[in-house]
């Protein structure tokens, strides 16, 4: 498949370097200093999933270069959605699908709104500690890298199929999902807690899980965001919190939230898509959030990063 990636941050150069090294016709869209090391050295994942070293590889910063592509891995972070879905319009061709594996739940409709309903199909990516440790690297901490895609309607597409085939030929954890609304919930109860949480304290996980009035604080923060689904019509589970927990203490304890990372690197934080999310659709369905409301509070005046 002729796949393009933007764009190559951590989330957008681990999937797209795997699919890559499988033989997928691989685009990077990336800038700056990042653009010129992809070009002069290719492309270096550090992962205990197995490292990898593209050279060369297809990179730009001028996605009409590449022209209409089966698949578009949507990674940019939610303050760029609208510069950035513009940008990849040259991208689109007749059944073109942008797989968005951003965080947040408005991602999808953003989206829609510039491309059209029928070129958006709905993801969600986990992945532990990814991030671009210099430019041209990419590093990933722990194994989890996982993705969940799917149409809104829930049908199995032919394109979503064939994307499914890509992955796993590429040694990916893809699921195509027949349930996607739901699937979404399930990531985002469990990360706009996760980084809320660690972002206030900044600590990693395993030192959050550690406290028991530190835990209390992660599990409240979940807890909240599964009533939020529940009055969307979205039912997580009785099992749902246990689960996420038992999942959090499996990932190695050094793991920080994206961001964390980027609230520590002093880059701007999608705090308004993620506490700050929870607490206004919270306030629409009548469901308090005094949690992800105090995390919101807390982290507002670091929300554009430093000036």
């Amino acid at each position: 498949m002729k796949i393009a990636i933007m764009a190559t941050g951590g989330v957008g150069g681990y999937f797209g370097g795997r699919l890559a090294a499988a033989g997928e016709d691989v685009h990077f869209i990336a800038r700056g200093a990042h653009l010129a090391a992809l070009r002069g050295n290719g492309l270096v994942l550090k992962s205990a999933n197995g490292d990898l070293h593209l050279k060369p590889v297809s990179a730009t910063d001028d996605p009409a270069q590449i022209g209409p592509v089966d698949i578009i891995l949507f990674a940019v972070k939610q303050y760029d959605t609208e510069t950035a879905a513009k940008l990849i319009k040259p991208l689109i061709g007749a059944d073109t699908a942008a797989i968005t594996l951003q965080n947040g739940m408005d991602k999808d409709e953003r989206l829609c709104a510039v491309l059209g309903r029928e070129h958006v199909m709905e993801g969600a990516a986990y992945i532990t500690g990814a991030g671009v440790a210099s430019p041209g690297v990419i590093t990933h901490v722990g194994k989890v890298a996982r993705i969940i895609f799917g149409e809104a309607d829930g049908r199995r597409s032919a394109r979503g199929e064939r994307f499914l085939a890509a992955c796993q030929n590429a040694g990916i954890d893809a699921t195509l999902s027949t349930d996607i609304a739901k699937d979404l919930w399930a990531k985002f109860a469990l990360l706009s807690a996760f980084s809320g949480v660690s972002s206030v304290l900044r600590q990693p996980v395993g030192a959050i899980l550690g406290d028991p009035d530190t835990r209390k604080l992660f599990n409240d923060a979940i807890a909240e965001a599964i009533a939020v689904a529940k009055a969307k019509g979205i039912d997580l589970g009785a099992d749902y919190l246990p689960r996420q927990v038992a999942f959090s203490a499996g990932i190695p304890p050094e793991t920080k939230s994206s961001m964390q990372m980027d609230l520590e690197a002093g880059r701007r934080l999608e705090l308004d898509w993620m506490s700050g999310a929870v607490a206004r659709i919270g306030d629409e369905l009548g469901v308090p959030t005094p949690v992800h409301r105090f995390l919101y509070a807390a982290l507002k005046l670091w929300a554009n990063g430093k000036k």
